[in-house]
């Protein structure tokens, strides 16, 4: 297995590369969970984050004037609810394949690692689904790095709006077999039909007994900034802006509609299990507990 460098070799930056705004979310994910995996008490250890960060360059949203209190927690929520739900979907992935358990796909897989950083049984297969230039500029790191997979990784350029379940299967996935699926930060992304189609498709390719991990955002996140901005418009880094549905006000009644029976848990108690106790003055947003986090079996 190779091991992240120091210094990876400068690449085309995103803004440079026409990178898709969603893209930059995918930069700060990393930045944050490079920072995290410099804790002592971390929750979690991701070596590969700070490469693609510091690949991405300069991508942070300039400002000249000094954060607000209300920001600073909106921050540090965003910041644990991204290690938390890191640490939480990585659980849900790990133990669905200590059973029988060897595809797993992650969609929209951003600038995600789980590829090369988990211990993955052997005879794992993972697909990592997302748009084509995402993938593109992940592939220039992994190239430059030369880092290597811990499983059979391949990736598949779709558009998660439209029919990806063929281009899916065409790429080596086993309908017939127990499989993992992942969508982290995703479904607020995507209209309420996408939405739904997702769900209702990563159901007709799976099996009885896989699994599925996902995130459902603060749905009154959306409703708090389309108040703030009455005309739609969002700063760069702002992602909030790009959001285009809310989480259902029944995610475990939505799920099982779609075939699917849910646990769901919540930010701070989460935290809590994992021995970071959460400070409720300090966070807010999906911080404070709004947001739910999935784990999800076929029906």
């Amino acid at each position: 297995m190779s091991h992240p460098s120091e210094s990876p070799a400068p690449l085309e930056s995103p803004e440079s590369s026409s990178f898709p705004r969603v893209g930059l979310t995918a930069i700060g994910v990393a930045a944050i969970r490079a920072a995290e995996s410099t804790r002592p008490d971390r929750l979690f250890d991701d070596p590969y984050a700070a490469g693609f960060a510091r690949a991405a360059g300069d991508w942070r949203p300039g400002s000249t004037a000094p954060p607000t209190e209300e920001a600073a927690r909106r921050r540090r929520g965003l910041t644990l609810w991204i290690t938390v739900r890191t640490r939480f979907l990585d659980e849900v992935v790990l133990d669905a394949c200590a059973g029988p358990c060897r595809q797993v796909v992650i969609l929209g897989a951003g600038l995600d690692s789980r590829a090369f950083r988990l211990a993955w049984p052997q005879g794992t297969r993972l697909w990592e689904l997302d748009l084509a230039d995402v993938i593109e500029f992940k592939e220039q790191v992994i190239r430059s790095e030369g880092w290597q997979p811990r499983c059979a990784r391949t990736t598949v350029p779709v558009d998660l709006s439209e029919d990806w379940a063929e281009p899916l299967v065409h790429a080596g996935f086993d309908r017939t077999a127990p499989v993992a699926w992942l969508a982290e930060g995703l479904l607020a992304y995507l209209s309420e039909e996408v939405r739904d189609a997702l769900v209702s498709r990563t159901a007709a390719l799976s099996v009885p007994g896989s699994r599925m991990g996902l995130t459902l955002a603060a749905s009154e996140r959306l409703a708090a900034w389309r108040k703030a901005h009455p005309d739609g418009d969002g700063v760069r880094g702002d992602y909030v802006a790009l959001w285009r549905s809310t989480a259902p006000a029944d995610p475990a009644g939505w799920l099982a509609a779609h075939g699917w029976r849910a646990a769901l848990f919540d930010v701070a108690e989460r935290s809590a299990a994992y021995g970071r106790p959460l400070e409720e003055s300090r966070v807010s947003g999906e911080g404070r507990g709004e947001a739910r986090l999935v784990d999800a079996t076929r029906l």
